[in-house]
């Protein structure tokens, strides 16, 4: 296969995921308001979410794969998105503190400019340890949750939150490679 890939995502870990695979791509950051798409279960938005942010790359380029992802963290029937603020980073964190959440990674791959698309999700179940309020507090204060749903990052100091995972690790640094090399697979490109 000699199209390009081009995955449509302003995100550095999914960036650095992709690129640790060795598989070349470029980046094209899609303008998609994720907040608007959002009815139906977790994994629905999660896919649909991935699918618009393909879909609208992939209305720019005359060809190529174009790889649309979207995660969501949901705790206690609960999405927890970015936080706004610190205030809402020290919430998020206490919320999630001595429990189990799933993180939901929706996967698009997209032949443009109007070919097939393959959309699927990963799913992980994630269990914090009990943090006290001055962990949190300390946490918060690396900056690291704050571009991040659920405000954490498992690849970093988040890892310290984090007693165990049933799953996929990539799928809660942002993009199941597993998932995304078996779409990828589809339209004949192999990560191997």
């Amino acid at each position: 296969m000699d199209k390009p890939i081009i995955l449509a995502s302003a995100s550095p870990r999914r960036q650095q995921l992709l690129a640790e695979t060795g598989l070349p791509f470029t980046v094209a950051v899609s303008e998609v308001d994720e907040e608007a798409i959002n009815s139906g279960s977790p994994r629905e938005i999660a896919e649909q979410r991935a699918l618009h942010k393909a879909r609208a790359v992939a209305k720019t380029l005359p060809g190529g794969l174009v790889i649309g992802a979207d995660t969501i963290v949901l705790c206690q029937g609960q999405v927890l998105g970015k936080p706004k603020d610190t205030a809402d980073a020290k919430r998020l964190l206490s919320l999630l503190s001595g429990r189990s959440h799933r993180v939901i990674t929706g996967v698009c791959v997209l032949e443009a400019p109007d070919g097939r698309c393959l959309v699927a999700s990963a799913c992980t179940k994630v269990i914090f340890r009990r943090l006290s309020p001055e962990e949190i507090d300390r946490y918060v204060a690396t900056g690291e949750p704050m571009d991040k749903a659920g405000a954490y990052g498992i690849q970093g100091k988040g890892a310290l939150l984090v007693e165990r995972i049933v799953g996929d690790y990539f799928n809660v640094v942002g993009l199941p490679l597993t998932l995304l090399a078996r779409l990828l697979k589809e339209f004949g490109v192999h990560m191997l």
